[in-house]
């Protein structure tokens, strides 16, 4: 069986595939890839399912061997690729010679880059899938971040290396991360006017205190009708809470299930893959929009992400 071979494993690599939906009632979050459209477009370019596991690498990339050879794509955020010391092209299908190494470097755009391979990471899966949950230490390799020395094993070679590539134009608009689309959240209506004015007025800089479980926001506080109180309920993947000393809080792959702080609003679904892009010190502003059009926005980006002009041969 192919093999990788951590020589580094970067600031925090792990498997990672679209996760596991449907266990929040038990308390377990999707987790899964926190840019699922990079790691879909390498499984396209590999000749893989959309679904299967590759690394996620943040903010700094690892450097891997691979002893058999392999065909892989490098996705996401742009690390400084190089294979055996030649630079190497980001959403391009590479044929990897036996022995030859990759190496990645600190990040020269967004937050992660993905690693796909032809054949996939193979590992147990947890609940249905190959994803980590590091808070847990469930899934993934061994419920944890790669290490030094860690031999993973690839899935079976089923076809033969094509080159392929992703349009330019597809991967430019698929990088804007600036703007966050939301809808109202649930008790949207327990803030006045003024903090909802803050909110989607103000620019808002990413923590340092960020996480695969939260992305904390640091800018104007905005405040809410004191008067109300709720009790836990449960929350979903791009709630924006709102805790009591007023600092925004974006839930993300690896969230708490429940939650009792009140919900400002919620990032749309097609812009999820944006918060996975997002860095330390970044900056980000919300702008509103309805239900209709979030629906909109996705069943466009998903007739995007399936036409055939998306794969340059």
């Amino acid at each position: 069986m192919r093999t990788i071979r951590v020589q580094s494993p970067g600031l925090s690599t792990t498997v990672q595939d679209l996760g596991r939906e449907g266990f929040g009632p038990i308390g377990v979050s999707p987790s899964g890839a926190a840019d699922p459209i990079a790691l879909r477009l390498g499984n396209r370019l590999v000749l893989n399912a959309e679904n299967a596991a590759g690394l996620e690498m943040t903010l700094v990339g690892g450097t891997f061997s691979f002893p058999e050879g392999a065909v892989l794509a490098l996705t996401g955020s742009d690390f400084g690729a190089t294979l055996d010391g030649s630079s190497l092209d980001m959403w391009t299908a590479v044929d990897v010679q036996l022995g030859q190494t990759l190496r990645l470097g600190p990040t020269r755009s967004g937050a992660r880059c993905y690693l796909c391979i032809h054949g996939g990471i193979a590992v147990p899966p947890f609940l249905g899938s190959a994803s980590t949950q590091v808070l847990s230490g469930l899934g993934g390799f061994e419920g944890r971040s790669l290490r030094k020395g860690d031999v993973l094993k690839i899935g079976p070679k089923t076809q033969s290396f094509r080159a392929r590539a992703i349009a330019p134009q597809v991967s430019k608009q698929l990088s804007r991360r600036e703007n966050l689309r939301v809808t109202p959240g649930p008790q949207a209506d327990w803030f006045p006017e003024s903090s909802l004015r803050i909110f989607y007025g103000e620019n808002y800089r990413i923590s340092e205190q960020s996480n695969r479980m939260g992305v904390r926001l640091e800018g104007a506080a905005i405040s809410q009708d004191h008067d109300k109180r709720m009790i836990t309920e449960g929350v979903s993947l791009g709630a924006v809470q709102v805790p009591p000393q007023g600092a925004p809080i974006i839930l993300f792959v690896e969230q708490q299930t429940t939650g009792g702080y009140p919900k400002v609003a919620n990032v749309i679904s097609a812009d999820l893959h944006r918060i996975g892009q997002l860095r330390p010190r970044d900056e980000i502003r919300f702008s509103e929009v309805t239900i209709e059009t979030a629906r909109s926005l996705l069943i466009e980006q998903e007739q995007l992400l399936s036409s055939k002009e998306i794969i340059v041969e």
